[in-house]
């Protein structure tokens, strides 16, 4: 089954095009499927603006709007919505209380911070890095989000851009993959970054997780309609990673719903 459960909106910041686009883009390539996960509104300290992530006060107009899709467009695709959010320990509890005010389906983890993103302490990931102290912080913190059961899979868990000694990667990113097996968590083969060449996905890191024997989807991290139409970059992304690192995608995806 054709799916994406990893679909951005213009309420980011950093999207472009209406919520129906995406759903009329997803129809005409054959998705059976849709997900929208948006980066999800945190509740900082009042002085920390996220100029990545909509607002609070945008998530019920953002719900509303992927329900009232999902009901228009009901007999043409399946259409969810949720959100893509980081694990923050600082905020995570007034997080539950303000998830638990809206209709979602689903979360996505998606670690693009160490810390707590407002902190000055706080670094961004996929920037360059030697450091084991940066790699060790990402990986305790996604595998804390992991173990939380709110997520239905972690999004690009290779967005660690980690350039030191390939044996510490192996063995640091081997364990990881193994926790996150061992919690029935599949990881996604991130399309964005393939198809703008980006440092994930990884080749190494899915050579990995081809020895672990994780679970893996296909994530399109649409932030633009046409993006859900490109099926030949699709189809060709998909046949390196089954021919040459032998990994098979899901076909179905289970979807979690949080318990907040």
């Amino acid at each position: 089954m054709k799916y994406n459960l990893h679909t951005h909106t213009v309420r980011c910041f950093h999207a472009q095009g209406s919520d129906e686009e995406y759903v009329l883009a997803a129809i005409k390539s054959g998705y059976k499927e849709l997900g929208f996960s948006d980066h999800c509104p945190y509740i900082f300290p009042d002085e920390y603006v996220s100029h990545m992530r909509m607002a609070p006060d945008s998530a019920e107009d953002y719900v509303s709007s992927i329900r009232y899709l999902g009901e228009k467009y009901r007999s043409d695709i399946d259409i969810k919505v949720g959100f893509e959010m980081e694990w923050y320990p600082a905020l995570i509890e007034k997080q539950r209380e303000f998830l638990k005010t809206l209709d979602i389906d689903y979360l996505i983890l998606g670690q693009h911070f160490t810390e707590n993103e407002y902190e000055e302490a706080s670094i961004y990931v996929g920037s360059k890095t030697f450091s084991n102290k940066v790699i060790d912080k990402y990986i305790s913190q996604l595998l804390d989000g992991a173990k939380s059961g709110l997520f239905t899979y972690v999004c690009h868990p290779d967005v660690i851009n980690y350039i030191g000694a390939k044996r510490i990667y192996d063995k640091k990113i081997g364990d990881m993959l193994t926790e996150l097996k061992a919690l029935d968590l599949p990881i996604e083969y991130n399309f964005l970054g393939y198809s703008e060449n980006r440092w994930y996905p990884n080749d190494r890191f899915w050579r990995l997780a081809k020895e672990v024997g994780n679970d893996v989807v296909i994530g399109m991290d649409a932030h633009e309609p046409e993006l859900l139409k490109a099926d030949d970059l699709r189809n060709k992304m998909i046949a390196h990673l089954t021919d040459d690192l032998g990994i098979t995608p899901l076909e179905k995806v289970k979807i979690i719903k949080p318990k907040f």
